[in-house]
């Protein structure tokens, strides 16, 4: 891991903490309180989800391929009444059977794996038939001349945000792979420069 990796690990939550205070928490609290059942949250980075769970969630499964995140996230554990379990594996390859989970969860990740098809795929195969895939990502913005400059701009966010794409259509992949989309809101990244300010918030059932 290179020493902007390392500065990124460790400065993420006190980078996050204004978009937090300023609705991305609510947004999280509003969307995480529909889990239940056996958990899977893909990438989780250092445990921003975990206050949220409610008490119809049996256990969390939390997978994080970066070490130095994991760490901080293991840290935070001690805090949380539920059984969680962190895995250091990469979204694209679960290492869990078929239909293992009722609820699959992506926050602020689907923008940085390296495969986004590939880790739905996955996502779609550990769920049982009918689970819930709940999201919230910030996307390619719907504004043809906003989207040009995410184009524009998305080398440097990769190079700035450790991988983090700006310009990506989650939304159609999420389509693409198995899932039946329910409910979907467009809403606005809080304190995000206006690259990375188109965010959706949404649920998704496996088919």
């Amino acid at each position: 891991m290179g020493l902007w990796a390392r500065f990124f690990a460790a400065n993420y939550d006190r980078c996050m903490s204004g978009a937090e205070k300023h609705g991305l928490g609510e947004r999280r609290e509003k969307l995480l309180g529909q889990a239940q059942g056996r958990v899977l949250e893909i990438g989780g980075g250092t445990g921003a989800n975990l206050p949220f769970y409610g008490p119809e969630v049996e256990e969390v499964v939390v997978t994080e391929p970066e070490d130095l995140m994991a760490r901080r996230l293991e840290k935070k554990l001690a805090g949380y009444s539920h059984p969680v379990q962190v895995l250091r594996v990469p979204a694209e390859q679960l290492p869990f059977e078929d239909g293992s989970f009722d609820v699959v969860v992506t926050t602020l990740v689907l923008c940085t794996v390296d495969d986004p098809a590939r880790s739905l795929q996955e996502a779609h195969r550990v769920l049982k038939p009918g689970g819930k895939l709940l999201f919230l990502e910030h996307v390619r913005s719907d504004i043809p001349r906003s989207a040009k400059w995410q184009d524009r701009l998305n080398g440097i966010q990769k190079r700035f945000a450790c991988g983090c794409n700006c310009n990506r259509d989650t939304l159609a992949s999420i389509k693409a792979h198995g899932f039946s989309v329910g409910d979907v809101h467009q809403e606005l990244f809080p304190k995000a420069p206006p690259h990375v300010r188109p965010l959706i918030t949404g649920t998704a059932e496996r088919v």
